[in-house]
């Protein structure tokens, strides 16, 4: 059996609090790369270590991967399908004051899609390609081959719901998605045959909520 572990970056250096989504240019703290090497040492010491390393493209995400490719020595494949999702409201420091002001309440329509940013289904649809292309690159390793992936909270989340046969529309404030967390799929062939989740960095996580994703 393969597994995909989809791991959410670490924490980002956002002193303005905006939602920065996928606005470039957004790297970790020191605390983000705290965890990105925890992340690095909870694969690089497994009984089984990744075979292949991918990463969203934005800057959080490639600096929570490097540790574990400079430790594996291993190169790190970018893949825009595992990107953050888009959103509308993005580059804004939101509040209820804010979401209540008419060019803003316009977006949110329809929570169902969701109307400000994009669909969830699509979201799901991109996760999924994203992991079946990375199975077909796991098969010449053997059937126990392991691969890394670091995204982001909703894509994560949605590829887990879906896993999970649960409904796609949710409470963002109960995601099970912490900073640097492991979220574990696990595939016979083309079939998942399991979801685990692990917050390896749970002694490491802000004290509050964190704006963007």
């Amino acid at each position: 059996m393969s597994t995909i572990h989809l791991v959410r970056h670490g924490e980002v250096d956002n002193p303005e609090g905006i939602l920065y989504g996928r606005i470039p240019g957004f790297g970790l703290t020191e605390r983000g790369h705290e965890m990105a090497r925890r992340v690095s040492e909870h694969f690089a010491e497994a009984d089984t270590q990744p075979v292949a390393l991918v990463a969203s493209p934005l800057l959080r995400a490639q600096q929570t991967m490097a540790p574990l490719s400079e430790r594996l020595g291993l190169p790190v494949t970018t893949d825009d399908r595992v990107i953050e999702a888009a959103n509308s409201f993005e580059g804004q420091k939101l509040s209820a004051r804010k979401l209540s002001e008419p060019k803003n309440l316009v977006r949110l329509y329809n929570p169902l899609i969701p109307s400000w940013g994009e669909p969830y289904r699509q979201i799901v649809l991109r996760m999924q390609a994203a992991m079946a292309s990375l199975r077909a690159r796991l098969a010449p390793h053997g059937e126990d081959a392991e691969a890394v992936v670091v995204s982001h909270q909703l894509p994560i989340w949605m590829a887990r719901l879906a896993g999970e046969g649960r409904s796609l529309v949710h409470d963002p404030r109960k995601r099970e998605c912490a900073l640097a967390s492991v979220t574990s799929f696990t595939f016979d062939s083309s079939t998942l045959v399991s979801v685990s989740y692990e917050n390896i960095c749970a002694d490491l996580q802000p004290g509050h909520a964190v704006a963007g994703a």
